[in-house]
């Protein structure tokens, strides 16, 4: 499953021109051909077929979540459950709720594809409280439940200090209604974050401002930092620096290649400050139109 979401993943990224391997089948036993030709079809079909393929993930994922959720709260009808399948439950439904996190990227980035936004009046403390829950949810269950239940911005500061995350935002600014595209917002500071958590030695840097007609988010950490020469290479698909460099973290190349696609699409850019030893910091400046 993973690594069919990985190839799904890169089609939206790569212009859907990256075919799946037969362990990317359809329920009847033929690997869909991606790859556009003049004998196999147009690209916009075989976008569909994508498009198609990753919508009706949603309707067995929905089903599995309910399924789980009924086991865990619905004793009177399924009967009592011990605390070790409890436990097995509650990581199945995190992983189900991460898989449709997934389902709704891809969908995000096809959407970005065709320049399609959605902008809507929003509090910008939703939007990054729910981007920390989701980018947490799996590896920090604990973690991703403090912050759900932080009432105001300094109560979330403190809990994320001891994690290593600094948040540096105004009051102001964190409940300030912005136009911004929720989805795309949301991919963009969870990617960057999860980038940088990766990278880092000890800690995080998280801030947002607003200046004039742009928000600006800043996403810094203080790890071995990124080499001149890959600057430019890191943003393309599948892209990985040479493990043998001073980095030794791995990842499939794909993250910041999303951001980018869904930067672009908003009319946004993103700037990369780093070099060996130095840490990196990413600043992502999104242009606010007028509501």
């Amino acid at each position: 499953m993973k690594k069919l979401f990985e190839k799904l993943h890169a089609v939206f990224l790569s212009g859907y021109d990256v075919p799946l391997d037969e362990k990317g089948a359809s329920s009847k036993g033929e690997p869909p051909n991606l790859a556009v030709s003049d004998k196999t079809g147009s690209e916009g079909q075989n976008r569909i077929k994508i498009d198609l393929l990753i919508h009706d993930l949603k309707v067995p994922l929905a089903v599995i979540e309910a399924g789980i959720t009924s086991l865990m709260t619905r004793e009177e009808k399924y009967g009592p459950l011990t605390e070790k399948q409890l436990r097995v439950l509650r990581r199945a439904l995190r992983n189900t709720k991460v898989t449709q996190n997934l389902v709704a990227d891809a969908l995000e980035l096809g959407r970005s594809r065709k320049g399609i936004t959605t902008l809507t009046l929003i509090q910008l403390s939703r939007c990054f409280e729910e981007a920390l829950v989701e980018l947490f949810d799996l590896n920090d269950y604990v973690l991703s439940e403090e912050i759900k239940a932080c009432q105001s911005l300094e109560s979330l500061k403190k809990t994320l200090r001891p994690k290593g995350l600094i948040l540096e935002i105004e009051n102001s600014l964190w409940n300030a209604e912005l136009p911004l595209d929720e989805g795309k917002i949301k991919q963009i500071v969870r990617n960057l974050l999860s980038n940088a958590l990766k990278y880092r030695k000890r800690q995080v840097l998280l801030r947002a401002q607003r200046e004039q007609e742009n928000l600006l988010v800043c996403i810094k950490d203080d790890g071995e930092g990124i080499p001149a020469k890959y600057h430019k290479k890191i943003f393309d698909c599948y892209f990985q620096m040479d493990p043998s460099e001073t980095c030794p973290v791995r990842g499939h190349g794909l993250g910041l290649a999303g951001v980018m696609v869904l930067l672009e699409d908003m009319g946004g850019k993103m700037t990369l400050s780093s070099d060996e030893g130095q840490g990196a910091e990413f600043v992502v400046r999104i242009p606010l139109p007028s509501p």
